[in-house]
């Protein structure tokens, strides 16, 4: 059941990042017998003939790292919500090699589902060219510009970077238990705002047939659990369906006001990715961002991060607009003949 919650959560993904910069416990560093574990693991795959996305979790094989995944797990569902693994070489491993563990780390922690409507499984994250404010059809990570605060779809959303920027191109990260507490403690007019059905854009990316947007609030609470969908771009880029019911400016102050609470020093904790870095955010838990950053001019130097999106078994029970947007995600799967992006 869905309900509006008007109490405050004392949880532990209610961190404010003004805490959490001084602390360095959510950087995993691994270890050398680590990294023989994932040289061994691949070289199994390998052996196998086995390539992305046909290797499961048991294909890839990681006798001591698993537990210590199963305990990221639980930090990612019940805990904190987030982690960096730092440490990967993927100057020695190349991008395929590298692309290869990075998957069969995110396979320990679940499904891999479809994230687009042509099915990628590990979807590019580097700038195209394409401007998103001009064509309603360009996604946020094909361009090099600030991203707001949003969630991805999914439980879990994982990125390892293979290239960095020239400069800027942070990644920022904020606790949505966090900024709902404060919200509810000092701006409660809001919360009733922040817990009404919403449409969002699915920026083209519908199936034949089927609504061009989807319908979801900022904030659902369900089964004892905070749930958290926030979009503000494309909430405001649904508006140009003539169906869709016109915000009320009472909404749009609500979304602005946990974008503008998310970006305070108070709640904001920024990483600056190193090549090789693997961050996996709980996506109804934790609101990311993205600062603007400037490319290098040659190709094969310019920002370039994997993304994954990751279905875990801690979150069977879901409010019923994720269950939808779920629905939408399988259905990509279902529809696509393409397997995985290429890597390079």
């Amino acid at each position: 059941m869905t309900e509006t919650l008007h109490e405050t959560l004392d949880i532990p993904s209610a961190w404010k990042g003004s805490d959490m910069v001084k602390s360095s416990e959510w950087i995993y560093e691994l270890s050398s017998g680590e990294l023989a574990e994932l040289d061994e693991a691949l070289r199994h795959v390998k052996k196998k003939g086995l390539r992305i996305p046909d290797i499961g979790r048991d294909d890839f094989p990681l006798p001591s790292l698993s537990a210590v995944l199963g305990d990221m797990l639980r930090e990612l569902e019940t805990g904190r919500g987030f982690v960096l693994i730092r440490g990967l070489p993927v100057d020695r491993y190349g991008d395929d090699d590298a692309s290869t563990i990075y998957w069969g780390i995110g396979r320990h922690f679940g499904s891999v589902p479809a994230q687009n409507m042509a099915g990628d499984l590990l979807g590019h994250v580097r700038a195209s060219g394409r401007n998103w404010d001009v064509d309603p059809t360009v996604r946020g990570y094909q361009t090099t510009s600030y991203l707001p605060f949003h969630c991805d779809k999914g439980d879990v959303v994982g990125l390892l970077c293979l290239q960095t920027a020239k400069s800027g191109g942070k990644s920022c990260i904020a606790s949505a238990v966090a900024i709902h507490n404060a919200i509810i403690g000092d701006h409660p007019e809001f919360i009733g705002d922040l817990y009404a059905p919403l449409y969002v854009d699915l920026r083209g990316e519908e199936l034949a047939g089927e609504d061009p947007y989807y319908v979801a609030p900022v904030f659902s609470y369900h089964g004892g659990r905070l749930f958290t969908r926030l979009g503000r771009v494309y909430v405001e880029s649904a508006q140009r369906f003539a169906e869709v019911p016109r915000l009320k400016d009472s909404q749009i102050e609500a979304m602005k006001l946990v974008e503008t609470l998310a970006w305070s020093d108070e709640f904001r904790l920024d990483m600056t990715f190193e090549r090789g870095d693997m961050q996996f955010l709980n996506n109804h838990l934790i609101m990311h961002s993205r600062t603007e950053y400037e490319d290098f001019d040659e190709p094969r130097l310019r920002r370039h991060l994997l993304r994954m999106l990751i279905h875990t078994a801690g979150y069977r029970d879901v409010p019923a607009s994720v269950e939808h947007l779920n629905k939408i995600v399988h259905a990509w799967g279902e529809r696509s003949s393409s397997t995985a992006a290429p890597v390079g």
